[in-house]
């Protein structure tokens, strides 16, 4: 049962008048006054229909990307010969975004109604609602039934995938690439494309020697990038992902990096796969290829959280190796910036470099370290300045040991890392390494 705003109303308004009139007793008056109210407020009770007789069905979309607002449909139905008015609250999570106003009902006998709860989810993963809170009053309006309907909802929510904007200049320069226009790489390791004349400046070794004499005039293959390529993408899920750089963590920034790669790879005929490790595998997907791919790296990367723990490299290097002995490219997404820290997964990536396979290192940073590492001031500044610079001098020792270990390394803001990493892999494209 619960009580309205009108029980106490109708409380008050009984004692104050008792206790002023109420002569030699009036305490006794009072009590016998809220006895009389307990027993208004369970007639009321006993009157009001029951709750649990409602029917609940729930239309809810299953999938919806991050700050996109959705609307559930709540259709309740009365099959009673009573006609049921009350208010129902869907038992969402805060981070759902669901209103906090109550929904207010108005059932005839034997019909049923749609009602929308619009929401807006504030977090990716899965957003679930157990059941249903229906209140329903009484007659006098004192108090009522109330009864927790159980009708589970699940809403998986999306990575926004914001770095989208950037695909379609990318694809664009990949079709140049791809032969689409007259651009054309010549080199080894490639796709044969077509024949032409040689000019002065070309690669000898592309000459075909047998449509030379065929012809009576040097002939040049060109070529085009190979497709078929693999690559596989390395997000680091342990506890250096779950640092806030700009309006998100360098997960969020990991996830949108890799969403371009994969949609432009996607595009170019490469095979893409992935994995979000820490010491445990948090996402994986392998094997899925054409336009089935993006879908289902975004449902997968959905529920991944940054985890608290330091990340075991030596066995997230091996889940990698796993998705393919020996990749074109292989992506790590990761943050390393203290020397110390990153020990373990220095001596690690060298294990990664080898020949054909070119790796490639990513980390979103915040770029505002800079101008507070040049700011001057009261001593307070001066501290705060010291300390931003040794930030960028422990991150550029990091980098220099990434480069040793023969990888290339690309650090950037969360909204400028996707482009780069998608324009870096362009460029491998171009040059004839992948």
């Amino acid at each position: 049962m619960f009580l309205t705003v009108r029980a106490p109303i109708v409380l008050a308004v009984g004692i104050v008048p008792v206790v002023l009139l109420g002569g030699e007793e009036p305490w006794l008056v009072a009590g016998a006054w809220v006895v009389l109210c307990g027993v208004l407020a369970a007639i009321d009770v006993f009157a009001a229909p029951n709750p649990a007789a409602l029917r609940v069905a729930r239309e809810l979309p299953r999938r919806v990307k991050l700050g996109d607002a959705v609307v559930e449909r709540l259709r309740l139905g009365n099959p009673t010969s009573r006609r049921i008015r009350g208010r129902a609250r869907d038992a969402w999570q805060p981070t759902a975004g669901a209103p906090a106003e109550r929904v207010s009902f108005d059932l005839p006998p034997g019909e049923s109604r749609s009602y929308r709860v619009p929401l807006r989810p504030r977090r990716r993963g899965e957003l679930r609602t157990e059941f249903l809170a229906v209140r329903v009053p009484g007659p006098l309006g004192i108090a009522g039934r109330q009864r927790l309907l159980r009708t589970p909802g699940v809403l998986r929510v999306l990575p926004p995938f914001h770095a989208r904007k950037h695909l379609a200049s990318r694809v664009a320069r990949l079709r140049e690439l791809d032969g689409s226009t007259s651009v054309q790489v010549r080199g080894h390791g490639t796709e044969f494309d077509s024949l032409r004349e040689y000019v002065r400046g070309d690669d000898v070794r592309s000459i075909d020697w047998r449509a030379t004499a065929r012809f009576g005039t040097t002939m040049l293959r060109t070529w085009r990038p190979e497709r078929d390529r693999h690559v596989v993408i390395l997000i680091d899920s342990g506890r250096t992902a779950a640092t806030r750089v700009g309006d998100a963590t360098r997960l969020d920034a990991a996830f949108e990096s890799a969403l371009l790669l994969a949609a432009l790879a996607q595009r170019a005929g490469d095979h893409v796969h992935l994995v979000a490790f820490d010491r445990a595998v948090r996402a994986r997907v392998t094997g899925i290829d054409g336009p089935a791919l993006l879908p289902a790296l975004v449902d997968a990367l959905a529920p991944v959280e940054a985890q608290l723990i330091d990340t075991d490299w030596d066995a997230a290097f091996s889940q990698a190796r796993a998705l393919h002995h020996r990749p074109s490219l292989l992506v790590v997404l990761t943050a390393q910036e203290a020397p110390d820290a990153a020990r373990s997964f220095l001596g690690t990536l060298g294990s990664m470099v080898s020949a054909g396979t070119v790796v490639l290192v990513g980390t979103a940073t915040d770029t505002g370290l800079g101008e507070i590492a040049r700011g001057r001031g009261g001593s307070d500044d001066i501290y705060v300045a010291a300390a931003a610079e040794a930030a960028l001098e422990s991150a550029r020792r990091v980098t220099a040991g990434i480069v040793r270990s023969g990888a290339d390394a690309i650090a950037d803001t969360p909204e400028d890392l996707p482009p780069r990493i998608a324009d870096r892999y362009l460029a491998l494209k171009k040059a004839g390494r992948l």
